[in-house]
């Protein structure tokens, strides 16, 4: 079976970036952080989510412990006010579907904070553009492809 078009645009991502993590195809019925951990045989915390934001039309990719939740007035006051995106807006920000962003493979760079809780996982997991798919990584080697800044989300 062919690889879908977003995980191959992915994977050339990660390889471009210098990215060392396995991609790995979940069954659909994985959507959640919870669902995910589960059916990798992590902790939730492991799940790096990345969530895509609208401020003042600009996007903000906030990546994030599966084990938290954005507290989105402590990260406003870093960058400045922040909404739920559309999906439309997520796709033409990030190429990528609500569900399957991931840190890498946008069109143009996203301003990109993340959790330092991450850093307490030996092998973190995150989208890898595509819904069903995630990627392993380490929290240096997601800052380092993305260029995130660390930033207590919670």
């Amino acid at each position: 079976m062919a690889e879908h078009a977003s995980i191959e645009k992915f994977r050339a991502a990660l390889a471009e970036k210098g990215g060392s993590g396995e991609i790995v195809v979940l069954p659909d019925s994985v959507h959640t952080a919870a669902l995910a951990a589960d059916a990798l045989g992590c902790e939730v915390g492991a799940i790096a989510n990345s969530l895509l934001f609208d401020s003042d039309d600009k996007p903000v990719l906030v990546l994030t412990s599966g084990a938290h939740r954005v507290d989105t007035a402590k990260v406003e006051a870093t960058t400045g006010p922040l909404k739920r995106a559309r999906p439309d807006f997520v796709r033409h920000h990030t190429g990528q579907v609500i569900g399957g962003v991931s840190p890498i493979a946008h069109p143009t760079p996203v301003p990109t904070f993340i959790d330092p809780w991450l850093r307490r996982y030996d092998v973190v997991w995150a989208a890898a553009g595509h819904p069903a798919a995630v990627f392993s990584t380490t929290f240096d080697e997601l800052v380092a492809m993305t260029g995130a800044t660390e930033l207590e989300v919670e």
